[in-house]
Formats: C-alpha cells, structure tokens, sequence
C-alpha cells in the first residue's frame, strides 16, 4: 500500500506527532484541523473565519494529496460551544454543498482554548 504523509507545516505536528493528512491510496484522512493560519500561527477570534480558515487548510492538504473537495466521503465537526454551529453553516456549505458527505458535529473541549472549531474529513480519490 503506498502511503504518503502530508504535513501543513504547524508546529503542533511535530510537537504532538501525526500529520495534517495521511494518504492510503485511494484514501486520504485528513487530521483534525482548526482555524489556525499556519503561515502565522495566528488564529482568529470570530468562529465564522476559523471555519473559513479550517476548510482552506483543508483544501490545501487535499489538493496535496491529490484529491479534491469532491471526494470528500465524511467530515466531522468538533466545536465546545455547540450553539455557535449554525453560524458555520454558510462556509460549510460554501465547500460542501455540491458534496453531501456523511457528517458529524460532537461538542467538546478542544487543545487550546482560542479554537471554536475542528474540522476533520476522509476522502476516497475519484479515479481521474
């Protein structure tokens, strides 16, 4: 099985050990993700842009997986504060809406207290 780690260059990564996605091909696991710019290690306050933030992050590890958003089979969203979830819902669709993966939304803590949202999705590669 051929497989590939991806990572997005966070430090939490190496500080905890995993990678932001693993490919077994035709697979691809992509990790929690949060709304943390990479780049910067910054992270925004409003929820809205973390989700915003988390779905880029996760494009880019997809992209570098080779897969797209339209392989994308299930997602699960993480948020402690459950009610701020529907504020969410226009970037999720933004992403998902054509795609229609298999969801999840759980609410507990998360690492770092300044994170609102996780977002972690499995893709199957469409053969291209």
């Amino acid at each position: 099985m051929n497989r590939q780690r991806i990572s997005s260059g966070s430090t939490f990564e190496t500080q905890i050990g995993y990678s932001r996605a693993m490919v077994a091909d035709p697979w691809v696991f992509v990790s929690g993700t949060t709304g943390f710019d990479y780049s910067t290690m910054t992270i925004s306050a409003d929820i809205v842009e973390q989700a915003e933030q988390c779905m880029q992050n996760i494009g880019t590890a997809l992209t570098q997986a080779g897969a797209c958003w339209a392989d994308v089979v299930r997602v699960t969203y993480v948020l402690p504060d459950a009610g701020e979830f529907e504020a969410c819902w226009p970037v999720l669709r933004k992403y998902l809406d054509e795609v229609r993966p298999a969801a999840m939304m759980i609410s507990a803590g998360l690492a770092d207290p300044r994170m609102k949202i996780e977002v972690e999705v499995t893709a199957l590669k469409a053969p291209r």
